[in-house]
């Protein structure tokens, strides 16, 4: 027979509430009544009624991650900083995948009054201001995962930053006709990293007086095989670039496949340099950026159960390094 907390307060000699005020880590115990309770709960082998310990504690001890596309591996392996940071807490996540702007908006004009959860994170894209309004009445501490200004706490990393550093790897290896691959830099979801990465892309080549050339250009969905048809677009022209930075490693996937299919050896032929390294960039032997997805996930969980901790909550703001990964396909041009 499975046993039940008013067992264990009879077998402990204490009452009812004694017990829950144990179970919810309460200082109003003293530490040798604290002690009899737990050795009445290993002796019946009581397991607390988790729904019962959420009632009691009014709260969900849920967290909530809202993330767009996330079988995409930058957005898994931020998931799964996140996941672990909370592997050790009493808390568990809830993840609300929206891979579309109608069920964005949705799950964002729901989730403050549902009261399923603690906390939020949102990965990758901003919140409208009329979302942040809606999460600051509700009362329901939110942190952001991306680079866009807003009065929420947030993890970011200097994309702007990261464009130019990678675009000043190819530049220091003497290339001049540079192409950037993207995802649009304008759209639905109004993710920054493809535009912010632009950004730098054109602050650097413009530190060397290098003059932007638009059909250097190219943006398309985020894809290998969306990557492959805008390297073949960018090799096909008269005056063919003789590097190309990509603004993720998935794309950087699609031009390698690209330069293979027409023949070129990289990085004799062309030089390809990705973004974020992704555990299959090394195996590529892929020269990236290196963004910590992880610990993005973990300094997330932080900030927020900071923020469900503190009442009420100070907007904090965490910038984590970034740094170029050089390995075998970036060289000078032949």
């Amino acid at each position: 027979m499975v046993a039940t907390i008013s067992d264990v307060a009879r077998k402990a000699g204490v009452g009812i509430g004694t017990v829950s005020r144990v179970l919810n880590n309460s200082p109003q115990v003293s530490e040798a009544t604290r002690q009899k309770v737990l050795k009445a709960m290993e002796e019946l082998e009581y397991v607390p009624n988790p729904f019962a310990r959420r009632l009691s504690l009014g709260k969900t001890l849920t967290i909530g991650a809202v993330a767009p596309f996330f079988t995409r591996p930058s957005f898994v392996e931020r998931l799964r900083g996140v996941e672990a940071a909370l592997a050790d807490t009493e808390y568990d996540l809830l993840v609300y995948n929206v891979e579309t702007p109608e069920k964005r908006d949705r799950c964002l004009k729901e989730i403050p009054g549902s009261r399923r959860i603690d906390g939020l994170l949102i990965v990758a894209f901003p919140p409208s201001d009329e979302d942040v309004e809606r999460f600051i009445t509700a009362g329901l501490p939110t942190v952001l995962i991306n680079d866009s200004p807003t009065c929420l706490s947030r993890v970011m990393i200097d994309d702007v930053k990261g464009g130019a550093m990678a675009t000043r790897h190819l530049l220091e290896l003497g290339h001049r006709k540079i192409a950037y691959v993207s995802d649009p830099l304008t759209g639905p979801f109004d993710f920054t990293s493809s535009r912010y990465r632009y950004q730098g892309y054109r602050q650097a080549l413009s530190e060397y007086g290098i003059l932007f050339r638009p059909e250097y250009h190219r943006a398309s969905e985020h894809g290998r095989e969306q990557a492959q048809d805008m390297t073949y677009q960018l090799l096909n022209l008269e005056d063919p670039p003789t590097a190309i930075f990509a603004a993720s490693d998935t794309q950087a996937m699609g031009v390698l496949e690209a330069a293979r299919d027409m023949g070129l050896t990289v990085p004799a032929d062309l030089s390809v340099i990705g973004y974020d390294d992704i555990e299959i960039a090394e195996y590529l032997r892929l020269t990236t950026i290196h963004q910590p997805l992880f610990v993005s996930g973990v300094e997330g969980v932080k900030l927020l159960l900071e923020s469900i901790a503190a009442s009420p909550p100070t907007p904090r703001q965490v910038l984590l390094p970034i740094e170029l990964v050089v390995r075998d396909t970036t060289a000078p041009p032949v």
